[in-house]
């Protein structure tokens, strides 16, 4: 244990020592190479050599140095084949040969310094937002103890925010704890009495009295951190592109120069040999491409820790999902909003959200959210109050209003109940408005599925990647039900960090992984995985240091250009290693036929570095199949229509609504409904279909690839139009007759029904294919 922990300080210091030596390194010999250059030029050849012959001499010593400890590791890299060129050269006193190797070699080095760092799987973030300090209630009063001194059956106390400090159970009548910590999902959660609660979390909601169940030691929290810390000690290191070429290529040049030596008898034929031999398309344009990745990504807000992660994620396979932030955005929406009879659900959403205007609660913001976006004016509440678990209540516009939970002892009417199976069938959470007593009206709230996931994991299938499943802490219903949209491969639901770990190494052992996630819950399984991806915008620190990307843009269809950009940089790479390798052979066999003396080799050796550089330098391109690039009017229209859903939510609910209500009676209020309705499409939603259908469909035709790519879309708006027309005749014929008749009834409904459904459909269509495209 003391050596392990002795070694980090050491890797810490060699790492230092070799972030200054390549650049050194480099500056070393170029000046070298230049200096010699000069002398050359103004006749001083015994200065020039002496110049070369130096900067040969300074790039050798540390290159035994890096030989000995591949050696140690059990393999031999390209840079044995430098080391022996470097010693030919000088033994056979071809300076000007070994000043270019020397240069070579030290750009080489430096670039793939810059290139291949791995991640350190830093857990620094866990170990400093894990608590201290525990306040534990005695007969004498509470008193701040150090968490280690906590024991077993101990009574703590936690205030508001604060983060619980080791497992225990509820000792008061209830608290609300912030649980997406350890499981992901956004919602607050209501813990009774004796019921258990895991370190690690935060308390959202009043103080309260926790019975310890378990030490710091055996926790939840200290588990999660070892569990980072051993995951991140088992990632294999990746082994350089470089290397696994140099494999076959050095014994086969040594081969080569071996047989010129020995059936020429010259010495200097098989320098020329190694000089040219030196794999210098290895030690420069594999590290010149994967670099050129690195910076393409980087201008996505793609920040990849290294060479390694990238040639990783290029040959990833598998892919492993968290859902929530993820492929959900991480924050609950409102998703519909009904009323009581009389109640329209505008004012139901008015009401509740003047008093979640004051509230912290995470539901509470969602609300308010909901209001802004439809531009609803929010009167001042007073007398407002929250109960920690329940909601708040106060006085709005002369009338007591709450919005929370409810106590559903008594008789609950037909609408409650529609809304109660609808928040069961939808997997969302519901927040009751009551005034002046009487339920009014409810919310229903969920994390939706991001806009830009369905085209990311086609993006992504595209780009290589065979299985993609979600590993969440979230419960199964809303899990499978993400799965089943999104046409996921697989879905593990409920699993704890430990098992979120283990489901990682299982898939390890089939191809190459990728994790992504964005909470603390999700870093042991980011440091297990071949590649981890934090969602770093919103994600935690935790994760984004356990991570080898870190996505800083919350935009999940940067994974898809990750990847993309990954497997492009990594082809390149391969390619010109391949392609330079290649030339190279042809002018060992020139070289050992006496063609090549050495310092016309190590020429000829720079311009092939020449060639598969600048295809190297390929990877800087963009590729534009991946992404239409809109123009400065599309990108507006797209922000423009957007916000114009946003605002239509509310005719979208009375549709809705006057379906429902026909289901209750064919009666004047019915349709009042259906008329509501009918205005609502006539004056707010028909003249956006047609503003998208003349000026957004238009503008993106030419990026997509021509008018049939929106054409699907405009049959969806002709489809409205076609329900919305045979609305207004129901209507006609029911103010023709003095009200709807039986005869009316089954059609009406199918047409509301129908048309909530289809816009519903179009509107998720329209977010996903187009509005995603846009920043």
């Amino acid at each position: 244990m003391n050596d392990r922990a002795a070694a980090g300080p050491v890797r810490r210091s060699a790492a230092a020592v070799s972030a200054h030596l390549e650049p050194s390194l480099l500056a070393v010999t170029a000046a070298a190479l230049a200096a010699g250059g000069v002398a050359w030029a103004i006749g001083a050849g015994g200065l020039a050599d002496l110049l070369w012959g130096l900067g040969a001499v300074c790039a050798i010593v540390p290159a035994v140095g890096w030989v000995v400890a591949a050696l140690r590791r059990g393999h031999a890299g390209v840079d044995l084949i430098a080391v022996l060129a470097l010693g030919g050269t000088l033994a056979v006193r071809e300076y000007l040969a070994g000043a270019l190797i020397a240069l070579m070699l030290a750009t080489g080095r430096t670039l793939e310094a810059a290139a291949q760092r791995r991640a350190s799987h830093d857990v620094r973030a866990l170990v400093e937002r894990a608590p201290r300090t525990a306040r534990r209630l005695t007969d004498a009063g509470v008193s701040t103890v150090p968490l280690a001194e906590v024991r077993i059956g101990d009574l703590l106390v936690v205030g508001p925010g604060e983060v619980v400090p080791v497992d225990g159970r509820v000792a008061s009548a209830v608290a609300v704890l912030d649980e997406s910590v350890l499981t992901g999902e956004p919602l607050h959660v209501e813990h009774a009495r004796d019921e258990a609660v895991r370190s690690g979390v935060i308390n959202a909601g009043g103080a309260f009295d926790l019975r310890a169940t378990a030490t710091e030691r055996d926790s939840t929290y200290a588990e999660i951190v070892r569990l980072a810390r051993q995951a991140g000690a088992e990632s294999a290191p990746v082994v350089r592109l470089a290397d696994r070429y140099a494999a076959w290529f050095l014994p086969l040049s040594l081969a080569v120069a071996g047989l010129a030596w020995l059936l020429s008898g010259s010495a200097v034929r098989a320098v020329a040999v190694l000089v040219v031999a030196t794999p210098c398309p290895l030690l420069l344009a594999a590290p010149v491409a994967i670099v050129s990745g690195l910076s393409r990504a980087s201008r996505l807000g793609v920040v990849i820790r290294g060479g390694g992660a990238l040639e990783s994620l290029g040959r990833a396979r598998t892919l492993l999902l968290d859902k929530t932030g993820t492929l959900t955005g991480g924050r609950p929406r409102v998703l519909d909003v009904a009323g009581a009879p009389g109640w329209k659900p505008a004012r139901v959403l008015r009401l509740a959200a003047s008093l979640d205007q004051y509230s912290p609660h995470v539901l509470a913001h969602a609300i308010v959210d909901a209001a802004r976006e439809r531009g609803l004016e929010l009167p001042a509440a007073s007398n407002v109050t929250e109960d920690p678990g329940r909601g708040a209540s106060g006085t709005v516009d002369g009338h007591r209003a709450s919005i929370g939970r409810i106590d559903a002892t008594g008789a609950v009417p037909s609408w409650a109940r529609a809304v109660d199976n609808r928040a069961l069938l939808d997997g969302a959470a519901v927040a009751w408005l009551t005034v002046d007593g009487h339920m009014a009206g409810a919310l229903l709230l969920r994390d939706p599925i991001r806009s830009d996931a369905p085209r990311t994991l086609r993006h992504l299938r595209a780009a290589g990647i065979e299985r993609i499943m979600m590993l969440t802490g979230d419960r199964a219903e809303p899990a499978h039900e993400v799965a089943a949209v999104l046409g996921l491969d697989g879905v593990r639901a409920e699993l704890s960090p430990a098992e979120k770990v283990a489901a990682v190494r299982a898939e390890r052992e089939r191809a190459a992984t990728v994790m992504v996630g964005d909470g603390v819950n999700d870093a042991p399984a980011l440091a297990a995985a071949d590649v981890g991806v934090a969602m770093g915008a919103r994600g935690s620190t935790a994760s984004s240091e356990a991570a080898d990307i870190v996505l800083t843009t919350d935009r999940v269809d940067r994974l898809a250009d990750a990847v993309a950009i990954a497997g492009r940089a990594r082809r390149i790479a391969v390619q010109s290693a391949l392609g330079g390798m290649l030339l190279s052979l042809a002018a060992m066999a020139a070289a050992a036929a006496g063609l090549l003396p050495p310092a016309a080799g190590a020429l000829l050796q720079e311009g092939i570095d020449i060639a598969v550089i600048l295809n190297a330098l390929r990877a800087l391109r963009v590729d534009q199949a991946a992404r239409p690039a809109l123009t400065p009017a599309a990108e507006a229209l797209i922000h423009r229509f957007a916000a114009e859903h946003d605002d239509l939510q509310d005719v979208l609910e009375a549709v809705r609504a006057a379906a429902d209500r026909l289901c209750d009676s064919s009666g004047p209020p019915a349709l009042a409904a259906v008329e509501e309705a009918h205005r609502l499409l006539t004056e707010r939603l028909l003249p956006h279909e047609y503003a998208e259908e003349h000026q957004l469909y238009p503008a993106l035709a030419p990026m997509l690839g021509g008018p049939e790519t929106t054409a699907t879309m405009s049959r969806a708006h002709t489809e409205i139009e076609r329900l919305s027309r045979r609305i207004a005749t129901h209507l006609r014929l029911a103010h023709t007759r003095g009200g709807l008749d039986a005869g009316q009834l089954d059609d009406l409904r199918s047409c509301l029904y129908g048309l909530h459904t289809v816009l519903r459909l179009h509107f998720s269509q329209e977010e996903e294919n187009y509005f995603s495209l846009a920043p």
